[in-house]
Parts: structure tokens; sequence; C-alpha cells
């Protein structure tokens, strides 16, 4: 079994983030860059299925600019066994990235792919989804436990009510959760290995795939400032403040 695992490079979740100052995004120059945290669970995931002897190997795939390959690099660095780096300039939307990586699926022939569940800079919720309908596969989204039997994956999701858990056929698209498992970290020694893993650098107009923008991004603009709260001198007046102002009761 062959399990493609799809990362992608962000800015660190502990950055506190800037808008431009001409509203037309976020700064990102010489900001720090990580891999999208539940990408992170993907790959641990992928790597303790095959150290449990049911995949034979773990292909690392990311797609964006020369720096992106970092998290390629990371991924080979807990455990992915090469690397592949889909290079293309610029902000890509979902379908673009499940359009490239539809292609890579095709290349490849995996078993499985696995992503996280959503990206920290975007919020999309999308290329996984869209990956499935594109390939014509099963999906199971926001997985919490994945356990392979043969060629059917138990999965639990973490949905609204609670958790739900669904058997489905491989080949499978799985988008992660954070609570799926602890990622590892890469230590030293396995960090010098990784430099000698293969990435493979394709470029995205070599795949021919149309990966021009649907949106028109207008502007970016912080959220509105949280208003401070008042206190109230006992329950009833809490009472009425719920049912007459806030109207939530």
């Amino acid at each position: 079994m062959k399990i493609l695992v799809a990362v992608k490079r962000v800015i660190d979740y502990n950055v506190q983030i800037r808008i431009k100052e001409d509203g037309s995004g976020v700064v990102t120059d010489n900001v720090k860059m990580s891999t999208n945290p539940p990408d992170d669970n993907a790959i641990e995931e992928a790597v303790k299925i095959k150290e449990a002897g049911k995949a034979t190997e773990v292909v690392a795939i990311t797609v964006g600019e020369e720096k992106a390959q970092e998290t390629v690099r990371k991924a080979l660095a807990v455990g992915a066994d090469r690397g592949i780096h889909v290079k293309v300039d610029g902000i890509l939307e979902p379908l673009a990235v499940s359009k490239i990586l539809q292609k890579i699926v095709d290349k490849e022939k995996p078993d499985l792919v696995f992503m996280g569940k959503q990206a920290i800079d975007d919020d999309c919720n999308q290329t996984g989804q869209m990956l499935s309908a594109l390939l014509n596969w099963p999906q199971a989204t926001f997985a919490s436990k994945i356990d392979v039997n043969d060629n059917k994956l138990e999965v639990t999701r973490e949905i609204d009510e609670g958790l739900e858990t669904i058997e489905i056929n491989v080949p499978a698209i799985v988008t992660c959760d954070l609570r799926l498992n602890e990622p590892r970290y890469a230590s030293l020694p396995n960090i010098m290995k990784a430099k000698k893993k293969p990435i493979e650098e394709i470029a995205a107009s070599d795949l021919g795939v149309d990966i021009s923008p649907r949106l028109k991004q207008l502007k970016v603009e912080e959220p509105p400032k949280r208003k401070a709260g008042i206190k109230v001198a006992n329950v009833a007046e809490l009472v009425q403040k719920l049912k007459n102002e806030a109207k939530v009761i």
C-alpha cells in the first residue's frame, strides 16, 4: 500500500497575523513559516501505518514556491520515504491544488491520500473534498481515528454531534483532524538523513491543468475589535439583559 500525503507551508500558528497597509493581503516577508498543523497529523498517521506493516511507502507532496520544499523535508525527517514538490508561484485556490493533486495521483497510483482537514491560513476545508470528486474516490473527512483493514478503512470522524464511525473502500481520500495523533519531533540524525532522500521537482505548468483563479480578492481587513464586557449586580439584572438587550432568551 502506498500513501500520498499532501502538506502545505503556512504562517506559523504562533505568529501574530498582520494586514498589509494597502489591504491587499497579509504580511509574509520575514515571517516564520511552518507546516500546516493538521498536515503534521496526516504525515504522522501515514508513518504509523507504515511502521505497523500496513503500508510500504509514504510519499509527501507540496504545491508552492521554492521555499515550500521545507515542508517536504520536514515530512521526510519524520518518516516519509520520498517527496514531490510541484513548483508554482503565487496563491492557489483549493480547486487548482486539487487538479494538480489529481495529476500526481494519476502518476503515482497511491492507495490512500492523506491531508490535513483544512489549512490555517485560508481555512477553506475544500481541497480533500474536491480531489475526491475529481478522482471519484470515497472520502472520510475530519478523521480522529483510522483503522486499516485489508482494502477497507474504518474511520472515526469528528462531527458537530460528536463522533461518527464509517467504513470506506480503498483507494480513498482522508482529511485528518488534530485529535488523530500526536505528531513526533524530527530528531537531528533523521533531519540529516532526510537531506539525502529524493525530492522530485515538477513545474505546475507541465501538468497541463488550468490553475487560474476563480475568485477575485477585493480587500483584506482585520475583524472588528471585541467590545468590552459589562458587570451586572445580580442574576435578575443578567436575565433582564439577556432577554431584552441580547435577546438570546
